[in-house]
């Protein structure tokens, strides 16, 4: 009796020990993903893990963090993936968490370097004829055009000058706006108007647009008013690292911005499927702006912009991963 007790617990916990087994791999191994406080980093968290909980099994948690601390996180192993590394904002950490201790990986682009600088509507130079608006700048490529046309873009306070839209003070590019206004002899012709906020920034912008009026604006892709906004960013001298710097007076074009996935080592070693699936991806700056885009238009949140992007761009994603990863990822988007 007492060995057919023994038998009957023994099942009992095979039983209970199966059951908690399931229950773990149905939830899946956690993966941890840094959220930044910007959009496109938080669509790219959820792109990216769909695909690894849909595909691959894994349970995506999203941390929010600063960048400092998010990076660190990453270092220390607290965070296992960062899908945005603006590199040259972050270089003295960079240099340390991947170069030198390579506790990080760098997994290359999460999409093409990022553009910065002086947009203007491309309706102002081409003209737009569905709209009925006649090109009133049909010359204007460079910064160096500008003079000609600074009635154009004539200061409300100062109306003798041309009005300049600069990014927000406090930012870094704010001011090296301010001497590249000096350095391309401009401050005779613009005036500099700081905008308070990057939504009062944008709403110039879109303002302006939406009027047919002309409006000269510092702005950065992606972005979702590049988007939904036909853009055009005025010529400036070539990149020169002998210009650019401190104390130099920063007289060409912004160096492009490097924005690559970041994995950490110990948790690539341990994942290299999750490893192979991020050296793959990579989006376009077109793909982006569009997917933004969607997401201020419909008001949409976050999640709903990365369904969006995996619904409208299953070529760019399905190259990316294995094939039965692939249809996995299908039938979970189907029920959408």
């Amino acid at each position: 009796m007492r060995n057919g007790r023994k038998v009957l617990f023994a099942l009992l916990l095979a039983l209970l020990i199966g059951v908690v087994s399931i229950q773990a791999a149905f939830a899946g191994e956690k993966v941890v993903m840094v959220d930044f406080s910007w959009s496109s980093v938080q669509m790219h968290n959820r792109i990216a893990g769909f695909i690894l909980e849909h595909g691959y099994g894994y349970s995506p948690d999203y941390m929010f963090a600063e960048s400092v601390p998010g990076l660190t996180g990453l270092q220390q192993g607290d965070i296992d993936i960062a899908m945005e590394m603006w590199i040259d904002n972050v270089l003295e950490w960079y240099n340390d968490a991947v170069v030198d201790k390579k506790q990080v990986l760098n997994l290359g682009p999460v999409f093409p370097d990022s553009p910065q600088g002086w947009y203007v509507p491309t309706y102002m130079i081409k003209g737009d004829e569905k709209r009925g608006i006649k090109a009133t700048a049909p010359d204007l490529k460079s910064v160096f055009d500008l003079p000609r046309y600074k009635e154009l873009f004539k200061d409300q306070e100062n109306p003798k000058m041309g009005r300049f839209y600069n990014a927000i003070p406090g930012w870094v590019v704010h001011d090296i706006n301010l001497k590249k206004l000096k350095a391309y002899k401009l401050t005779d012709t613009f005036v500099n108007f700081d905008p308070g906020s990057q939504t009062a920034l944008q709403t110039a912008i879109v303002s302006a647009y939406e009027k047919g009026e002309p409006v000269l604006a510092y702005y950065w892709e992606p972005e979702w008013i590049m988007g939904m906004l036909d853009m055009t960013m005025l010529e400036e001298p070539p990149y020169d690292p002998e210009r650019w710097g401190e104390g130099k007076d920063y007289g060409c074009a912004f160096p492009a911005a490097r924005v690559h996935i970041g994995i950490n080592a110990a948790f690539a070693d341990k994942n290299p499927q999750v490893l192979e699936f991020l050296k793959k991806y990579e989006t376009t700056l077109a793909q982006n702006n569009a997917a933004l885009a969607y997401m201020q238009q419909e008001e949409a949140k976050v999640e709903d912009a990365a369904i969006w992007f995996l619904k409208n761009y299953g070529d760019v994603w399905k190259e990316w991963v294995p094939g039965d990863v692939a249809g996995k990822v299908e039938a979970a988007l189907a029920k959408k």
